[in-house]
Formats: C-alpha cells, sequence, structure tokens
C-alpha cells in the first residue's frame, strides 16, 4: 500500500505543478523526507498526512484511501 500512497502523493503534487521544493516549504516537510514519502520508502504518519493535504488542498482521505485496508 506503500506505493499507492506515494504515487497519490506524487501525482497531486505534479496535478498542481509544485516542485518538491515548493510543495516542502507548504506542508514544513523537509525535502528529502518527502522524497522518501514520494518514493514509497517512508510512510508519513498521520500528522504529516495532514499537513500534506492541507498543503495540496485536497481531503486527507485523497492520501489515505485503502491505507487501513493494508494494515
Amino acid at each position: 500500500m506503500k506505493k499507492d500512497l506515494a504515487a497519490q502523493l506524487k501525482f497531486l503534487r505534479e496535478e498542481r505543478n509544485l516542485s518538491l521544493d515548493e510543495l516542502a516549504l507548504k506542508a514544513r516537510v523537509g525535502v528529502a523526507r518527502l522524497q522518501a514519502y514520494e518514493s514509497g520508502e517512508e510512510v508519513p504518519s498521520l500528522q504529516t498526512i495532514l499537513k500534506l493535504s492541507n498543503a495540496l488542498e485536497v481531503p486527507s482521505s485523497n492520501l489515505t484511501d485503502g491505507l487501513s485496508a493494508a494494515k
């Protein structure tokens, strides 16, 4: 399921024409950490998912749908 979250995060960022640096700044997340989330190497905490969804201006469910089913 990490790949689904990673792919959705990257898709939403690119759809909004945001660079990694821009999204990292808006969400107050480090660029390296954001890259790890997008590559599926790390899974963001719920708090970070909320920050990212706010920065991307989407409901957090756009990033979390299906995550509980994978656990």
